[in-house]
C-alpha cells in the first residue's frame, strides 16, 4: 500500500509541475508547446552541424592529400582489406615502397575507409584517411565479386567520386588490389596540356587503339579531370543505379559508352594499354614498361593476395637483374584461376 501511495504522490507532483510550466509559458505570452519546438529545432541544428562537419572533414582530407594541381590519388577499402597475416592494404603499400619513383606518391594518397576498423588501421599507418559514411549499410565484410553488397559498394564509390569532382578535385582512382610498380603520371601525360584529356581509363584487354570505345573498360584504375563534362558524366552514371539491377557500375558505364555518352558530353577519353597498365586479365609483355598490375579477373581477396605476392616476387627478381635485356615471365595466377572454380 505504501508503494501505491508513493506512486500516486509522484504522479501528482509531475502533473502539478506540468500544469505550472504551461501556466508560466502562457502567462509570458508564449505557446505552451514552445519548449518542445525548441527541442526539435535544437535536434535539427545538431544534425545539420554533423553533416557540415562531415563535409568539412572531406574537404580537409582532400586538401591535405592534394597535389599542387588539386589532384588526389584515391583508394577505397574496408575491414576485409586490413585483416589477415598479410593484409591487402599492406601489400598495396608495398608496391609504392618497391616501385620506381612511387614513394613520394604516398603523400597524395587518400585512403577512404568504408568502416571503423579499416579507418583505424589507416590512421595507425599515418596515411591520409577519410571515413565514408553510408546510412543503413555495413561494408566491413569482404564483398565477393558481383554479390549484392559488392554492387552496392561499387555504386557508393561512384557517388563519393562524383562528390570529389564537384569539389574541384581531379583524381586517380585505384583499386587497392593494384601494384603501383612505376609512377604512372608520365605514362598518363597528365601535365601535358596538349592532350587536355578528361578521362583515361584502364582496360581488361587492349585492342591496340587507345581512342577506341570498343576497348573493354575496367573502372578499377582511371584518372579524371574535374570539369563540367566529367561532373555531368558521373551524374548521368549514378542516375542509372536504380534501373540497373544486377549490374555493377562498370557494366553500366560500358553500356553508356556504347550509347555514345562520351561523344554526347564532348569528352576526350583515352583507353590505357595493358602493356603499361596491366592486369591478370591481360598481363604486360614487358617488365621494362609495366606501370601497374591489377588483380582483375579474380574473385576473392585471399586469391588476390596470393597472386599479388607473386607479382612482388617477380618484380624484385626483375630489379635484381644486372642485365635488363633478360626476358622474364610473370608467375601464373594460380590462386585467382582457382577462385572461380570453387566458392569460399
Amino acid at each position: 500500500m505504501e508503494s501505491k501511495h508513493f506512486t500516486i504522490f509522484f504522479l501528482f507532483v509531475i502533473f502539478s509541475g506540468l500544469v505550472l510550466f504551461m501556466f508560466n509559458q502562457t502567462s509570458n505570452g508564449s505557446n505552451p508547446f514552445f519548449a518542445a519546438r525548441q527541442i526539435c529545432q535544437a535536434s535539427k541544428m545538431v544534425n545539420d552541424t554533423s553533416r557540415s562537419t562531415e563535409r568539412d572533414a572531406l574537404e580537409s582530407a582532400l586538401s591535405e592529400a592534394s597535389m599542387e594541381n588539386r589532384t588526389v590519388i584515391i583508394a577505397i577499402i574496408n575491414k576485409a582489406y586490413v585483416e589477415g597475416d598479410k593484409p591487402m592494404l599492406d601489400l598495396f603499400l608495398d608496391g609504392f615502397w618497391l616501385g620506381e619513383d612511387t614513394r613520394h606518391l604516398i603523400n597524395h594518397l587518400l585512403i577512404v575507409a568504408a568502416d571503423q576498423t579499416s579507418f583505424d588501421r589507416c590512421k595507425f599507418l599515418h596515411l591520409h584517411c577519410y571515413k565514408l559514411k553510408t546510412d543503413g549499410v555495413d561494408f566491413d565484410a569482404e564483398e565477393v565479386y558481383m554479390s549484392q553488397d559488392f554492387i552496392k559498394m561499387m555504386w557508393r564509390r561512384t557517388l563519393f567520386l562524383a562528390e570529389t569532382l564537384k569539389r574541384g578535385y581531379s583524381f586517380v582512382f585505384t583499386d587497392a588490389d593494384i601494384m603501383w610498380l612505376r609512377n604512372p603520371f608520365p605514362r598518363l601525360n597528365y601535365n601535358q596540356s596538349i592532350y587536355s584529356l578528361d578521362l583515361q581509363i584502364s582496360t581488361d584487354r587492349f585492342n591496340g587503339n587507345e581512342w577506341s570505345e570498343d576497348n573493354p573498360i575496367n573502372s578499377g584504375f582511371y584518372i579524371v579531370r574535374s570539369n563540367n563534362r566529367t561532373v555531368s558524366l558521373f551524374d548521368k552514371w549514378y542516375a542509372r543505379k536504380n534501373n540497373s539491377a544486377g549490374l555493377k557500375e562498370q557494366d553500366v558505364l560500358n553500356n553508356m559508352i556504347g550509347e555514345g555518352v562520351f561523344k554526347e558530353l564532348g569528352l576526350r577519353v583515352r583507353f590505357l594499354d595493358t602493356l603499361y597498365f596491366s592486369g591478370f586479365c591481360e598481363v604486360s609483355r614487358d617488365f621494362r614498361a609495366v606501370t601497374t598490375v591489377h588483380a582483375n579477373c579474380c574473385r576473392t581477396i585471399r586469391a588476390k593476395v596470393a597472386d599479388l605476392t607473386a607479382v612482388i616476387h617477380d618484380w624484385k627478381r626483375f630489379k635484381s637483374l644486372s642485365n635488363s635485356n633478360v626476358t622474364l615471365q610473370w608467375t601464373d595466377h594460380v590462386a585467382c584461376d582457382n577462385s572461380w572454380k570453387r566458392r569460399r
